[in-house]
């Protein structure tokens, strides 16, 4: 099967005796030979035998133990640690909550859920002829991104309520 890493580093996936595959439903499944392959990596897993059955698998996301993950610099953060962290512009206002990553090719992109929006801001909004976001994406980028804390499980980041 092929898969197409989150990193540009595929080490941690070639390296991992065991993958966990999210399709049909979460389980373990032992990595039999992995290879790099045109930034993608090309594998053989035990249980999927022949082309069908790794076709079954299309669109399943494959997980690795964090024990295999490489080190990072200061600075450097794994996208499953950013997940659950609140954001907040540097006026101190609550944006959200990042709930995915995605990359758009040129750098990654926060998907920030944006809280519940009151019944009467809503309404508000419906006559004004505007809906409420029910997320933001922010661009994962120096210019908008300013700290991020693990410790404080924070994100503060340069961007307006009203973007």
């Amino acid at each position: 099967m092929r898969v197409k890493p989150y990193s540009v580093d595929a080490d941690a996936l070639l390296g991992a005796k065991t993958w966990w595959l999210d399709k049909p439903e979460l389980r373990d499944v032992e990595m039999m030979q992995a290879k790099s392959h045109s930034g993608d990596v090309v594998a053989r897993l035990m249980g999927v035998a022949g082309r069908d059955a790794a076709e079954a698998l299309k669109g399943a996301a494959v997980q690795i133990a964090r024990s295999h993950f490489p080190a990072l610099s200061d600075g450097e953060f794994y996208w499953v640690d950013l997940i659950g962290l609140a954001v907040e512009n540097m006026q101190g206002e609550s944006l959200g909550v990042v709930s995915d990553l995605m990359d758009n090719g040129a750098h990654p992109i926060l998907r920030v859920a944006v809280p519940t929006v009151p019944v009467e801001a809503e309404a508000e909004a419906n006559r004004a002829g505007s809906k409420a976001a029910a997320e933001i994406l922010i661009p994962y980028v120096d210019q908008f991104v300013k700290t991020v804390s693990l410790a404080d499980k924070k994100i503060v980041v340069d961007w307006g309520l009203d973007y």
